[in-house]
């Protein structure tokens, strides 16, 4: 079994049309990140002649030339201030127009992916936390420590990984509660909606985050 994450991405043709791709645009901290890297693992261990299908391909990028608040709190704060407020407004419209700017562009390269587009630069307002310092930083918030992982092709083809958490658990088969941020709830609900020990059946759910894990596993059984 191979453990270079690099080697098991440039097996499949269509992750790399996909790096090729966004290497392409230059995006700032261009990254693909979660199912396309933790399936392309989960395949491996499981031994699967063909890449399972991706859903989407999840893009991640930071780019904070456009001023957002800081937080939540800041942000309904200038709602007392009409000005402030239409400013923020307005900033978030710029960066959500980059956003399907760059989503766009990706489509055209790459019309059979079904991508998504989001600046990590204003995702903190979204859980309510401070303002995210790069890509690394906003993906270790994500849901499953073995989703927060991303790649990007450099300039030489070599592919570069982004992993707050690392990859063993990744290599060990687990699918485990993100430790620095867990919510136990999200968590449950996308291990039963996704699918994922019927499509993984090696995989093992780290239990002692689970609250109903005993039901959760005979259903997926």
């Amino acid at each position: 079994m191979c453990k270079r994450p690099g080697e098991i991405i440039k097996r499949d043709p269509f992750k790399v049309q996909c790096l090729r791709a966004l290497r392409s645009l230059e995006v700032p901290q261009g990254y693909i990140g979660a199912g396309f890297v933790r399936n392309a693992i989960w395949d491996e261990l499981h031994q699967k002649v063909s890449p399972t299908p991706l859903n989407d391909i999840d893009v991640v990028y930071f780019c904070d030339k456009v001023a957002m608040p800081n937080s939540s709190a800041e942000y309904k704060s200038t709602k007392e201030s009409l000005s402030q407020s239409d400013f923020y407004h307005e900033a978030l419209y710029a960066i959500k127009s980059q956003e399907q700017l760059f989503q766009h562009e990706l489509s055209r390269l790459v019309p059979h992916a079904n991508w998504q587009v989001k600046n990590q630069a204003r995702m903190h307002l979204a859980h309510n936390h401070s303002a995210y310092r790069s890509c690394h930083d906003a993906i270790s918030y994500w849901i499953e420590q073995e989703t927060c992982v991303a790649v990007r092709l450099l300039a030489n083809d070599d592919v570069d990984i982004i992993a707050p958490f690392g990859l063993e658990a990744n290599f060990a088969g687990t699918i485990s509660i993100n430790p620095k941020y867990p919510r136990p709830d999200v968590f449950e609900q996308r291990v039963r909606s996704k699918n994922w020990l019927k499509t993984w059946p090696l995989l093992k759910v780290v239990k002692k985050h689970m609250r109903n894990c005993k039901g959760l596993l005979q259903r997926n059984e």
